[in-house]
């Protein structure tokens, strides 16, 4: 053994006896000491150190080179030689060594050396700054944002520095002059203030640098003033130990200047935590900018910034106007323009690619299907890659910062429970000073904090880099749906593109805040693992084994459940598809009073689908309960087999609640690596969807050459041309040579599918051009066959983004005849449209799209057959006013599809189209005469025109005469009067309607034409009413046992964790613990109970759930207002936040059990906690509701491009409506962003408080040592870890809960709408056989569509006998249908009444008024379901009535020839019959009811001529002894009828026999001679 006796003096460093072995060290420790030094040679007996280098100068002894006994003194060779260099340098100083343990570490009063404090830890500071600086300066000088003028903030960090720097000099040249003579003995305290004042200029200077290069705000000189304030502690502590020991007045300058260059650093590091002013030229003009800009980087980093916007959504609830505006970075103009360019370049690569494979290929061989296919999906594949690539060059640098944040977390995450172990070290030892245990509460404290913010910071950057993806991918889908050509086109359908933006976006957004977990979480669980293999060894794997059991059987359930949700959606849809039916066709339901039949239908939908959803939910449980019960298991596993495989396997407190921080960790990465994966998977295919769509074919420019317009020649010129829709298929129009002369009328002729269509696309380039040439010049303004029509208001309508010029607006107005219509308009031409023109008939779609092009005094009109849709009056009137050789176009050159044959003798040119190709041109009397093709087509449309005109007029105008849906809907706030009587309400989104409130429906708003009144976000928190409500739905005898479940599942958990405190107390005998078999199974009872009681709870909150979307779905279908929406939603979020309050219960209870104290700290955290919620809550559920109102009309102008991409690009508006798609999605964002930065704001804030209550326990439990064991503070300690967590989940589930809730709100809201009256009255005195004879009479009768509005029908008077044969007509909006309303009560009375046979119809139920009078509707309504259930819902009549009703109504044959007969099942709206067909099922209808009164709504006018004379037969002779009502379009189905009322206006103004009408010449006469009956 190498032994070496040196005086003491000379090895200062080496430690006596006393040092080695510390006399805070416990008896065993100690005596293991002693016996590893045993055999030393003491010499003398050291006295213990007064200070430094102080022992006695005999002192020697001998030392053993024994590594053992101080472990930090292993250090490797490098280490010491620097070390042995600081010594030396420091020695020269006549200072200590630069590290001693005893004095740092072994030691009651711990302290730095003052070799340490004069040199590390002044350099530290400085060696950051110069190491890092040169990176920042290329930094700034790569990102300049503008020059800021010097202000104040900026002036007094330059004066604070100039007074730091000046401190160094002078204490440098103070050293100087003061110790010049032995200066080299000095070098420590020479070398430290020149290097402080160098470093402190080098500041000054960066400051300036990102003054001019426009930085506000420095996180890196941030981050310095904090180092060298944390430096500049440890000799503040030595300096103010020091003068209380010594007094202050014994070197006072040195004491003033220390504490004043203290006070200056602070104040510069207080001074960084503040933002400068704007760069010059940068001075926010926006109205209302985004905090976060002019937020300093503390700020930033704590989301302080946002505090204003939560300050004022719980004062008023915040509206949009409330909302900054988007940061330029984040807005579709900036992200887009830099990404458009990197993609043109990716798709430029793409398409390099496939040209070279199929150069590849040889010249004249065809590839096998197979490799076909192979290529198509490579091209997929490579496509979705490329956008991949594309998006990650332009978000990847700042989502790495990203990353970067969450390794950060994570290394913090595993720090916590290695503190946490030293921590129970310190509480089991009785040596241990307590600023041991101090310090390690305080470095608890600081890395909870620290993870809270860099987790924070990752999820900040995720959803802001998600934020931006969203609006890359939303702003290229949206342009390339501007330039697909038509074979591209159609591949995809409308549905599926805006899916591409709805569904796919939000994919991408999950991806980027997941994908880190797909390889963080592997990670995660590796290191989670291994600490726990340190902990308790090879039982760690039984800890796995629990893991990989977990799994399979949450795999098994996620199968089975799948499956029942199959299932159940099945059924859903069933209930879904027959509530839209219902809704659809809720006219004909109330005409025949269905409603019941329909309402057992529904349900019996609804039952099928709970019975799924339950069994769903009782296998959900399992899983919940097994999920939650995992953290149980994997240590009961762990901990059995710990205990198990050895009897000297001790747990103790350290094991135990280590062991258990690491499995609470482990429970994240488990949970997330799942969904990550399949995140990843669905974002892998959003991303080929999208690629796939953003690489597809463009429109070509070349295909159409546009020209400057010339003074004279031809305007469109084709010269021999071949077009086809794709580029494969075959060619739609061969071999067409046309010149249109300037100014002239050219009509385009031929039959349906001839390609007349197709040759004004040509014309615009919409088709593949595939030889020939295409030339138009000037602008071209373009009217499509089918009305495309904007969700705006009339004006915008037409003007299409032109200024309006008043004038020629109202000749345009004028000239379409749509000024008549104007006036029917609740607010004339600032009427908003509803989507696809939803609110306007066909007739007036096609005007105002006519009237578009009109307005723009294009020079060459395209006109696809516009005059189709409108009566003939009306299109012989725009034909004069507009297109004719007198209308407003006649000098501009027309080009018109057209069937009228009337408007032919007009035309300049007719060019006759037959299978793609011009057999025929010429002018009208050319044509005549060569009595060619064209000849026979005018035969043979003279003998149709009238019936196909008829035809089409009221095919497009089915809804002119549509019976109103307003009296249960009262949110048709727009609808014109003629829509009133027919709305289409088909294709209103009823789950976004809000009903108007009865005040509203008093006045008239003054918004009158306003549609989407209906999107308008409600504000406010939801009323305490609403959870009475839901909680009296489900009903007290299930929700109080409810709570008393979680109260006995958090005591069980309680219970099993204090059972393993006791047990990690237990002492050890002959190291051993005794009675482990019994512990353990002790814990596993406890355990298992608490996860039956988990299954417990989750099935009860289930089947509330259950109960309630029962009840409250009966509400809805009784009040037939809207679509059902599922309840069980808000079920989830309560059950999450009852267990999260429950825990949160559970760890109060178990840090108040160890340290009683901490109700001091507890009790103003939790009102801390409950202040902070609260604002959250409030600004949360706003925002939301703010963003889902903004998030529809991004989808609907995206509908409406898709469909109307061909006007647009005609009229040339695409850099409009990309303007706009940008607004729209930038105005989403608005309130996007917020949101996501509320949750992180809330997180952070309460994180601190959670974080407070660990500091709390920690700290407590250090202060009560000598009282409390080593489990109980494991417990408490382990617990208080988890707040945190359980807070910010608190806050979620609740604000979910309001959210959910807000849907029992909107069905409370339908539930106090105004009712119809009821549908049958009890005991009354109706006749059964009622009515006999079928008399009707009107006294002084009126009748409004909504209060507020004027009488529709004002004062009719009129007296119907029995078998009478009544017609009734009269312009659009007359009041015609008004009284068919009327007469059935759809609308009520406002003054006067109806008697039929002399009773008063007011007085009886609806159902005993409608099921005894008939009415045949315009529109034959078919629902899904046998034909026989639509003939006869009730089965109240036998086969053989049916069978004699159908054979009436010309429809034996058919039905008799169907496979199942009466059983044949019609689809959705009876779409697998001809429209012929399905009017004769109404009329069979009709017959089976034979009623005495039966109203036509103009029920012939969607069918072909023979159809329609069958139907006047049958009603002739069946209904021969019953009153009839027809409301008429076609004027010759009522000439033989007994009377006509000529309805003007809501007034009867003329009323007579036909022939008396006409020869009295009035109105109906001039309306007899428009339709071309009499002339």
């Amino acid at each position: 053994m190498s032994l070496d006796c040196r005086r003491k003096e000379e090895y200062p460093n080496v430690m006596t006896r006393d040092e080695l072995v510390p006399p805070y060290v416990t008896r065993g420790q100690r005596r293991e000491a002693r016996g590893s030094v045993g055999d030393l040679d003491w010499l003398t007996t050291a006295q213990p150190r007064v200070g430094w280098g102080t022992a006695t100068p005999a002192a020697t002894l001998c030392i053993q080179r024994l590594p053992v006994l101080i472990e930090p003194n292993k250090w490797s060779n490098r280490e010491e030689g620097a070390n042995e260099w600081m010594d030396a340098f420091c020695r020269l100083s006549g200072l200590d060594p630069l590290w001693d343990w005893n004095r740092t570490w072994y030691t009651a009063n711990p302290d730095l050396t003052q070799c340490f404090q004069n040199t590390v830890l002044v350099w530290v500071p400085c060696i950051y700054l110069w190491l890092l600086a040169p990176f920042y300066c290329l930094h700034l000088y790569c990102h300049d944002r503008g020059h800021i003028q010097m202000s104040c903030l900026c002036s007094a960090k330059m004066v604070l520095g100039f007074l730091l720097a000046s401190f160094g000099f002078v204490e440098f040249f103070y050293i100087l002059l003061e110790r010049s003579q032995d200066i080299q003995h000095h070098m420590v305290f020479l070398l430290s203030p020149i290097i402080r004042s160098m470093t402190v200029i080098l500041a000054m200077c960066i400051i300036q640098l990102e003054r001019i290069r426009g930085c506000r705000s420095s996180i890196f000189l941030f981050l310095f003033w904090v180092l060298a304030v944390v430096c500049a502690l440890v000799p503040l502590r030595a300096k103010i130990q020091l003068a209380m020991d010594e007094g202050i007045a014994s070197d006072i300058v040195r004491y003033l200047a220390f504490f004043s260059y203290f006070t200056i650093q602070l104040a510069q590091l207080f001074l960084c935590c503040f933002a400068d002013q704007p760069p010059e030229g940068k001075i926010i003009s926006e109205k209302n900018p985004c905090p976060v800009k002019d937020a300093s980087f503390l700020s930033k980093i704590l989301f302080w910034w946002f505090t204003g916007l939560v300050v004022k959504g719980y004062r008023t609830p915040l509206e949009a106007g409330d909302l900054w505006t988007l940061r330029e970075e984040d807005t579709s103009q900036k992200i887009i323009s830099d990404l458009e360019q990197d993609w043109t370049a990716e798709c430029a690569k793409l398409q390099k690619q496939e040209k070279a494979l199929a150069s590849g290929v040889a010249l004249g061989s065809r590839l096998p299907e197979q490799a076909q296919l192979l290529r198509k999906l490579q091209k997929e594949q490579s496509s979705g890659f490329f956008l991949l690539r594309t998006l990650a060059r332009k978000f990847g640098p700042y989502f790495l910062t990203g990353t970067l944040c969450i390794i950060f977390h994570d290394a913090f995450m595993f720090a916590i429970p290695q503190v946490l172990s030293l921590l129970l070290d310190f509480m089991r030892d009785e040596d241990a000073p307590l600023w041991k245990g101090y310090f390690y509460a305080t470095l608890m404290f600081l890395l909870s904090c620290l993870q809270s913010l860099f987790n924070h910071q990752y999820m900040y950057t995720c959803f802001t880099v998600g934020m931006r993806v969203k609006t890359a991918v939303m702003g290229l889908v949206y342009r390339k749906s501007l330039v697909i050509n038509s074979s591209a086109r159609r591949t995809c359908t409308v549905g599926e593109i805006v899916n591409l933006v709805s569904a796919d976006t939000q994919k991408l957004m999950d991806f980027v805040v997941y994908f880190n977990a797909v390889w963080l979480a592997p990670i995660e669980i590796a290191l989670c693992l291994f600490f726990l293999w340190q902990h308790l060894g090879p039982s760690a794997l039984a800890g796995i084994a629990t893991v990989i059991l977990i799994f399979p059987l949450n795999g098994f359930i996620a199968k089975k459940r799948s499956k029942l949700q199959e299932i159940q959606m099945k059924f859903m849809d069933g209930r879904i598809r027959l509530m839209n039916e219902i809704l659809n066709g809720i006219k004909i339901l109330k005409f025949y009073a269905w409603e019941k039949a329909f309402l057992e239908q529904v349900l019996g939908y609804r039952e099928k689908e709970l019975k799924a959803l339950k069994k769903s939910q009782i296998l959900y449980s399992i899983s919940i309960a097994s999920f939650n019960s995992s953290s149980f298991l994997i240590a009961f596993a762990m901990f059995g087999v710990y205990v198990m495989l050895d009897d000297k396997n001790v747990l103790d407190a350290q094991k135990v609640f280590v062991s258990m921080a690491l499995i609470n960790i482990l429970k994240t990465p488990l949970s997330q690596l799942p969904f990550a994966i399949s995140t990843t998977l669905q974002a892998v295919v959003s991303l080929k969807r999208l690629g796939k769509y953003l690489c597809s074919e463009e429109l070509k420019m070349e295909n159409v050459s546009k020209a400057p317009l010339s003074s004279d020649g031809e305007d469109v010129v084709i010269e021999n041309g071949t077009f086809s829709w794709s580029a494969e298929g075959p060619p739609c129009l061969k071999r067409i040579s046309v010149s249109v002369p300037r100014g002239s009328l050219v009509a385009v002729v031929g039959h349906v599918g001839s390609g007349k269509s197709s040759l004004l696309s040509a014309m615009l380039g919409e088709t593949e051009k595939r030889s020939g040439q295409v030339t138009v010049k000037g602008s071209v303004a373009y009217v499509p066959q089918q009305a495309w029509i904007q969700n705006a208001t009339v004006q915008d309508n037409i003007i299409f983004g032109r200024e309006k010029l008043k004038t020629w607006y109202h000749r345009v107005l004028e000239a379409c005849a749509l000024l008549p219509d104007l006036d029917i308009l609740p607010a004339g031409d600032a009427t908003e449209i509803g989507e696809k023109g939803l609110n306007l008939s066909g007739g007036q779609k096609q005007r105002v799209s006519l009237a578009r092009a009109v307005y723009r005094k294009a020079d060459v009109y395209l006109l696809d057959d516009p005059l189709s849709a409108v009566d003939a009056h009306v299109g012989q009137h725009i034909f004069d006013k507009v297109i004719g050789p007198k209308g407003v176009l006649r000098d501009k050159t027309r080009i018109l599809v057209t069937h009228g044959m009337s408007f032919l003798p007009q035309a300049d040119l007719i060019l006759v189209l037959v299978d793609g190709e011009i057999t025929e041109s010429g002018s009208y009397q050319e044509l005549l005469s060569r009595h060619g093709a064209f000849a026979d087509f005018i035969h043979t449309f003279a003998s149709t025109e009238r019936k196909e005109s008829a035809i089409q007029r009221a095919g497009s105008r089915r809804s002119n005469a549509r019976l109103s849906m307003v009296d249960f809907m009262p949110f048709s706030r727009d609808l014109s009067q003629e829509q009133l009587i027919g709305g289409d309400t088909t294709n209103t989104n009823l789950q976004n309607m809000e009903p108007v409130s009865e005040t509203d429906q008093e006045q008239v708003p003054e918004d009158l034409g306003k549609l989407t009144e209906v999107d308008k976000a409600r504000t406010g928190r939801v009323r305490l009413d609403m959870y009475k409500k839901y909680f009296k739905t489900i009903g007290l005898a299930i929700i109080i046992p409810i709570v008393f479940l979680y109260a006995f599942q958090q005591g069980a958990s309680l219970a099993y964790n204090y059972w393993l405190s006791k047990w990690a107390d237990d002492p050890v005998v002959n190291g051993t613990q005794i009675d482990t078999d019994l512990k353990l199974t002790v814990f596993g009872a406890l355990g298992f109970v608490q996860g039956v009681a988990i299954f417990g709870t989750t099935v009860a909150i289930s089947i509330c759930g259950i109960i309630a979307s029962r009840h409250l779905h009966m509400d809805l279908l009784n009040n037939v207002l809207h679509s059902p929406m599922s309840f069980f939603e808000s079920t989830p979020s309560l059950k999450m936040m009852l267990s999260y309050v429950f825990k949160l219960m559970e760890v109060c209870i178990i840090v108040l059990m160890a340290t009683p104290f901490a109700a001091v700290i507890i009790l103003p955290l939790s009102f801390l906690y409950a202040f902070v919620q609260s604002f959250y809550v409030a600004t949360s559920c706003q925002l939301r509701r703010l963003e889902a109102v903004s998030r529809s009309p991004i989808y609907t102008h995206f509908n409406e491009t898709v469909q109307g991409a061909s006007v647009i690009r005609a009229f040339g508006e695409q850099s409009r409506f990309i303007l706009q798609a940008n607004d729209r999605v930038d105005f989403n964002q608005t309130s996007y962003f917020p949101r996501f930065v509320a949750t992180r704001w809330l997180a952070v804030n309460l994180e601190f408080v959670g974080n407070g209550v660990v500091l709390a326990a920690a700290i407590l439990s250090v202060m009560g040592k000598s009282t409390l064991s080593p489990g109980i503070v494991g417990l408490a300690v382990s617990h208080s870890l988890q707040v945190t967590g359980i807070l910010s989940w608190i806050v979620r589930s609740w604000t979910d809960v309001e959210n959910n809730i807000v849907s029992v709100e909107r069905v409370n809201e339908y539930a106090d709408t105004p009712k119809e009256a009821s549908w049958s009255i009890e005991n009354s005195s109706l006749p059964q056989a009622w009515p006999q004879n079928g008399t009707i009479e009107f006294q002084d009768y009126g009748l409004q569509y909504r209060k507020g509005l004027e009488l529709a029908l004002k004062g009719i008077t009129l007296h119907i006998h029995e078998r009478e044969k009544v017609g009734i007509v009269g312009r659009t909006g007359a009041g015609k249908s008004s009284l068919a309303l009327g007469i059935f009560r759809i609308l009520e009375a406002a003054k006067g009444k109806i008697f039929i046979d002399g009773v008063d119809i007011a007085d009886i139920g609806l159902h005993d008024l409608r099921s005894r009078i008939t009415i045949i509707p315009q529109d034959p309504v078919l629902f899904s379901g046998s034909l026989r259930m639509n003939l006869d819902p009730f089965d109240t009549y036998t086969d053989e009535e049916v069978w004699s009703s159908l054979e009436l109504a010309h429809l034996k044959n058919f039905v008799s020839n169907l496979p199942d007969k009466l059983n044949h099942e019609c689809t959705e709206g009876g779409e697998n019959l001809s429209l012929g067909q399905r009017q004769l099922v109404c009329l069979a209808r009709a017959l089976l009811r034979k009623t005495k009164i039966l109203v036509l709504d103009e029920a012939t006018a969607a069918v072909d001529l023979e159809t329609d004379t069958l139907i006047q037969s049958t009603i002739r002779t069946q209904f021969e002894d019953c009153t009839v009502l027809t409301i008429a379009h076609r004027l010759n189905t009522i000439m033989d009828y007994t009377r006509v009322i000529v309805m003007d206006r809501g007034h009867i103004s003329e009323m007579d026999s036909p022939a008396n009408l006409i020869s009295q010449r009035g109105q109906f006469y001039r309306m007899c001679r428009e339709a071309r009956l009499r002339q």
